[in-house]
């Protein structure tokens, strides 16, 4: 029996299912454990209206972990513990009288593909089944589009994914609310989207954004983190948002704290149009409060090296409170025992600032000969190579490293700027190596978000 139903016929019914294991996300172990991390910080609160789709995406991570190699923390049980989890959290977020509806076809359309994969393909059939009865109970209101709640589900999915995927996510979110315009929740996570998806976008644009951004915290204004991500828009016109800060701040601080709960978009408003003593005092405070949050020490050390980095002075403060950084960096290094790449970085460059130049050199060495997957080694090539330049000035080897990033061909923030200083370079010094390798990349600059 199993011999037949593993026959290329359910292979071909399970690729027709809009699902995780179809959507073609990028599934590198390094964003893998990445995400891992990022979803055990959001949290499972109850109240969250996206928990279903939490425990769908912390599924799909195990899985693939566990598929690549034996990663700790994440198995095919716990893959499977975790779709469960999200069809009874999906069930009660959705709070029906039926126990089955179409907010269960993605994870229907998961399970399916778990059990095909454990080799349970009697099991997988059951929920391919359960899938194809489900979409001619609750077909698409539009012809050949999917039905909302798969467009909800795969938007916010990939609004946990690179800019490309946070685009999409845009579009998905939009065709979803065209259909059921007053999930709230849909209509917050399409402002996010739009706003994080949009890095230089136009003066009607903007005002396009902030007016979405604005209707957003109308309808949704217990969501702490759209109001932060509408005030940091709002201050880029111009308009004073210190009083309105300051009321978030205090509202933030009473609520539990995840990675939702407004805290960093909060603190990055603080950076750019407030104060970084304000924002260190928030972030103190929050992770006072909360000492076990291992990301309220991830940002509390964030925005100590903000401050370092903003003065230029050596005074006792800015020592103080480099130190103070490092020690905090050091502790969250070690509670992201598998995603610590940026906080090591961080201490690198604290480690710079504090004149101790070799062991920031040992540092980024280190770094270099632990990974190998290329959006990570294209980050680290072009942080080394500017911590080269401005650090150990050495020109030559730092131009060496923006080669290497630039020759990754994955396209980020770090590779175009690589490129653009390597054309300063060579417009400044006719530098024929640099001339020869821009050469041979043949291919236009695409601006890219900061990361």
């Amino acid at each position: 029996m199993s011999g037949v139903l593993g026959t290329p016929a359910l292979r071909a019914r399970l690729g027709a299912l809009e699902c995780h294991f179809t959507w073609e996300l990028d599934n590198t172990r390094s964003n893998g454990l990445y995400l891992r991390d990022k979803l055990e910080d959001i949290g499972t609160d109850q109240g969250n209206p996206w928990l279903g789709h939490i425990y769908n995406l912390r599924a799909h991570i195990h899985f693939q972990l566990a598929s690549q190699e034996d990663t700790p923390g994440s198995t095919l049980e716990d893959a499977l513990r975790c779709f469960g989890m999200a069809a009874e959290a999906l069930r009660q977020v959705r709070n029906t009288v039926s126990d089955e509806g179409p907010w269960l076809l993605v994870n229907y359309g998961n399970l399916a593909w778990l059990h095909y994969h454990m080799g349970e393909h009697a099991e997988s059939l059951v929920y391919v089944g359960k899938v194809e009865a489900l979409l001619r109970e609750y077909p698409s209101p539009i012809q050949e589009q999917l039905h909302q709640e798969v467009l909800a589900e795969k938007a916010w999915t990939l609004m946990n994914f690179g800019p490309a995927s946070k685009s999409k996510a845009v579009e998905y979110f939009t065709k979803a609310i065209e259909v059921e315009p007053d999930m709230v929740e849909w209509t917050t996570s399409h402002a996010l989207a739009l706003s994080i998806s949009s890095k230089d976008p136009s003066p009607e644009q903007k005002a396009n954004i902030l007016k979405v951004l604005r209707r957003a915290t109308e309808r949704d204004p217990d969501n702490l983190y759209i109001v932060a991500v509408y005030l940091k828009r709002l201050a880029e016109t111009g308009e004073a948002i210190e009083d309105q800060a300051r009321k978030l701040a205090e509202k933030v601080l009473r609520r539990p704290q995840s990675l939702y709960s407004g805290i960093r978009p909060l603190l990055r408003l603080y950076r750019r149009y407030g104060s970084l003593d304000e924002a260190i005092d928030v972030a103190k405070e929050a992770s006072d409060r909360h000492p076990n949050a291992r990301h309220l020490k991830d940002c509390l050390a964030r925005c100590y090296m903000w401050k370092v980095f903003s003065d230029d002075r050596d005074s006792l403060l800015i020592h103080s409170l480099r130190e103070r950084a490092i020690v905090l960096y050091t502790e969250v290094v070690k509670l992201y025992p598998y995603t610590f790449l940026k906080a090591k970085i961080s201490l690198a460059k604290l480690y710079a600032a504090r004149h101790n130049k070799m062991e920031s050199d040992e540092t980024f060495k280190e770094l270099l000969a632990s990974h190998s997957e290329p959006p990570q080694l294209q980050m680290l090539y072009y942080k080394y190579a500017t911590f080269l330049h401005f650090q150990l000035k050495d020109s030559y080897r730092s131009i060496e490293y923006h080669m290497k990033a630039a020759k990754i061909q994955h396209p980020s923030y770090f590779r175009t700027n690589s490129i653009l200083i390597l054309q300063q370079i060579k417009k400044r010094t006719n530098n024929r190596e640099i001339e020869d390798f821009l050469a041979k990349l043949e291919e236009p600059i695409t601006p890219q978000p900061k990361q």
